[in-house]
């Protein structure tokens, strides 16, 4: 039987489907009608489940789930589906422990650990998936991670063999549409160290993180050092759109530039799964440190620190 009748390869198919209406939308209504068709699909996905069975996806896209927000829905699934297992690894690697699930939740902008839940039982749910993870039977939390039953699958292990270690390597030109619409790019910010920011509108650990980036930035940038912003929105499939961006830059009074994240820029960076990721870059384009996840603020100032006086010996 091919993959195309099950869940893991239904999901493949339609990778390219449009983003769902995601929450966060500056439109209520939007907002209120995709959560609640999200929902709807999650609900029947977990009771439909069965122990070694596969979901018959096919069945469900052409049957069950027809609208066009139901099938944006499940193409947004699709991106979260094959991004769970790399994230889990990256998090351990991180921070020597497996995330929550509603940590999990947060990472792929779900509704709450019940869909985190959900995913994971989609995956041990089928027997064609292997079993990476041993979760606690009542809580649903993950436990424990065979990191290399990821690395033998064909359809996680390309991702995980990018999981690179940053330091000492060049860092790769990466740019884009800025917010403001001129194109940027990290090569433009010459002679200057830059602190690389790789994050989603909302991303908890994000909304957390961006108040110390501001007086990061403030208090460095008149050293020849910017925080330069790479938002994932789009390759991430969330719907939040450029109003919604201008709305979260002016709460958060952002004062660092930003650009829009491409797809192939996320690849030349070891294809990001942890939100945020950021990468210290010397003014000789060498990445001294490389983070993943939420950092206080002291930490990144000690390190730009270091940065900013490396760079300055080599100046004289």
């Amino acid at each position: 039987m091919g993959f195309k009748i099950v869940i893991f390869a239904f999901w493949w198919s339609i990778a390219g489907g449009q983003a769902l209406q995601a929450k966060g939308s500056n439109e209520p209504q939007q907002e209120n009608d995709a959560s609640a068709t999200e929902r709807r699909i999650i609900a029947y996905l977990k009771e439909n489940l069965r122990p070694g069975e596969p979901l018959i996806f096919s069945r469900l896209y052409n049957e069950v789930f027809t609208k066009p927000e139901e099938r944006e829905a499940l193409g947004r699934l699709n991106g979260v589906f094959f991004r769970v297992p790399l994230f889990l690894v990256k998090y351990r690697e991180g921070h020597g422990e497996l995330p929550t699930l509603d940590e999990i939740a947060g990472q792929f902008d779900l509704y709450g650990a019940e869909e985190a839940d959900v995913v994971l039982s989609v995956m041990e749910s089928d027997p064609r998936v292997p079993r990476f993870i041993r979760r606690d039977p009542g809580s649903g939390e993950v436990l424990e991670l065979d990191v290399e039953k990821i690395r033998s699958d064909p359809r996680f292990n390309k991702p995980v063999e990018q999981n690179l270690s940053w330091e000492g390597e060049i860092a790769p030109d990466v740019g884009g549409p800025s917010f403001a619409g001129p194109e940027l790019s990290l090569s433009q910010m010459k002679d200057k160290a830059v602190l690389l920011y790789v994050w989603f509108t909302n991303c908890p650990p994000c909304v957390r993180m961006t108040p110390g980036l501001v007086e990061i930035q403030k208090a460095y940038s008149s050293r020849g050092f910017t925080v330069l912003g790479a938002n994932a929105d789009r390759v991430l499939d969330l719907s939040y759109d450029d109003q919604a961006r201008v709305e979260y830059v002016e709460k958060h009074a952002i004062n660092f530039p930003n650009f829009h994240l491409s797809e192939e820029d996320l690849t030349r960076l070891g294809n990001v799964n942890i939100f945020p990721t950021l990468f210290l870059i010397g003014p000789d384009r060498v990445v001294a440190k490389y983070y993943v996840n939420y950092q206080p603020r002291h930490l990144l100032e000690a390190d730009i620190d270091r940065v900013l006086a490396s760079g300055a010996s080599r100046s004289d």
